[in-house]
């Protein structure tokens, strides 16, 4: 059994910047990527950021290049998302994820956080 618990989340003005951590159970935290996505209200949940078991490969969607940065700690079996320049549009529940394989990207995801509150005031 994975435990994910997110945290991190509050709220922030525009240009801003938040670091949201995720706290992994279990010994094989270290195998596995990562991810971080969120969930808008009345959206869907969208992809941010993923990272591969070694950090070795990191990937994003568009709308957080240059701004989101996706890292982790395998001693602290800990995943980050330092995140900047802080948007409006940026406002969402946040979840950790833990994928499938070394590397998932944006799909094959088996463990989901309970997520943190994001919210960007304009």
């Amino acid at each position: 059994q994975v435990t994910l618990v997110e945290s991190g989340g509050g709220l922030v003005q525009a240009g801003g910047s938040l670091r949201l951590s995720c706290a992994a159970s279990g010994r094989t935290f270290s195998s596995y990527g990562m991810g971080w996505f969120r969930q808008a209200p009345g959206k869907e949940r969208e992809f941010v950021a993923a990272i591969s078991w070694n950090g070795g490969i990191t990937g994003y969607v568009d709308s957080v290049k240059g701004r989101f940065t996706i890292s982790r700690d395998n001693a602290k079996n800990t995943v980050y998302l330092q995140m900047n320049s802080l948007k409006h549009e940026d406002t969402a529940v946040y979840y950790c994820a833990r994928g499938k394989y070394s590397y998932s990207y944006n799909r094959d995801y088996d463990y989901w956080g309970q997520g943190t509150q994001v919210t960007v005031s304009s």
